[in-house]
């Protein structure tokens, strides 16, 4: 008997999951995604298994505006383990070395000003970078260790939050592509005794917080009770991603010719930059960029319902 293939829901926005541990993040959205039964998904950069919190899950429409959310900068609580360094620099790997800590708040207060601001990051082995199309983690897997260039990134804000024991945990801001395992790890050598991420929580991803999320348990409870479209009260705009960008709104004569591809001029807009725009009835329509001429030049836009 042939299978009866599955109509999924042609459905968009953005659903702010509280990644529970031990999944990945594809895992994770794929699980929402059944529980949605969405068309189209896609989640804005991964988290480790060993990582909770913040992940923003775009469905439909909102997947075109993923990437913005994936480059934007974001915020983690970190618990360190100081002593022991492992050969992924969390607490999934195996153990590399033990060494006595001495080190206690004060010393930790003294080193943390100097990862602060502009830092130079060497990527770690176990990280989803590739070389010559394979992922380095698979690489590190097999055995093989290969040159990787340190690269820039900003740490925003660090702070110490708690000193327990050899247990420390800190409070990071930064902007995207910050290993917060190498950040930790770099830490530990600096005190001269190592140190691994024992927890990892995500608190922030661009202007989206912890309280603002869902857990999956809640979502599988609703689903539960209502079926697919029960989790639709937890779906946020397409574009509550970009609140913080500038809005305009186009007359219906503008946004006819904005739609079909066509610059157009706003009498409002901004020197330069990109844009959200909405149409006359103020519905999100899609991104813009000012051009040299003044004109909002179309970059990604909405397909009409």
């Amino acid at each position: 008997m042939a299978q009866v293939k599955r109509i999924r829901r042609n459905i968009s926005g953005i659903i702010l999951l509280d990644k529970p541990l031990g999944f990945t993040s594809n895992a994770a959205l794929q699980k929402v995604r059944w529980l949605l039964n969405a068309e189209k998904a896609g989640h804005t950069g991964s988290l480790d298994p060993l990582a909770t919190g913040v992940l923003p899950l775009c469905f439909g429409e909102a997947t075109k505006f993923s990437q913005y959310l994936l480059d934007s900068d974001k915020g983690y609580e970190t618990v360190m383990q100081l002593g022991v360094t492992t050969t992924t620099a969390d607490a999934e790997g195996d153990v590399l070395q033990e060494r006595e800590v001495t080190a206690g708040r004060a010393e930790l207060e003294a080193v943390l000003p100097d990862f602060r601001g502009p830092i130079q990051q060497v990527p770690p082995m176990y990280s989803a970078l590739k070389r010559d199309g394979q992922p380095l983690y698979k690489l590190a897997r097999a055995g093989e260790v290969v040159e990787r260039e340190a690269r820039s990134v900003t740490i925003g804000s660090l702070e110490l939050v708690a000193v327990e024991g050899t247990r420390a945990t800190l409070a990071v801001q930064c902007t995207k592509g910050t290993y917060i395992r190498t950040l930790v790890e770099d830490i530990g050598e600096r005190l001269g005794c190592g140190a691994h991420v024992a927890q990892l929580r995500r608190t922030q991803a661009g202007p989206f917080v912890l309280a603002q999320t869902v857990t999956l348990e809640a979502l599988e409870q609703a689903h539960a009770e209502g079926g697919n479209e029960a989790l639709d009260q937890f779906l946020l705009p397409a574009d509550s991603g970009l609140q913080d960008w500038p809005l305009l709104q186009f007359s219906e004569h503008s946004a006819f010719y904005w739609l079909h591809g066509q610059p157009v001029r706003a009498p409002e807009a901004p020197a330069f930059g990109m844009v959200r725009v909405q149409d006359h009835n103020g519905r999100f329509i899609g991104i813009g960029e000012v051009s040299e001429d003044g004109r909002i030049a179309p970059r990604r836009l909405i397909r009409s319902e």
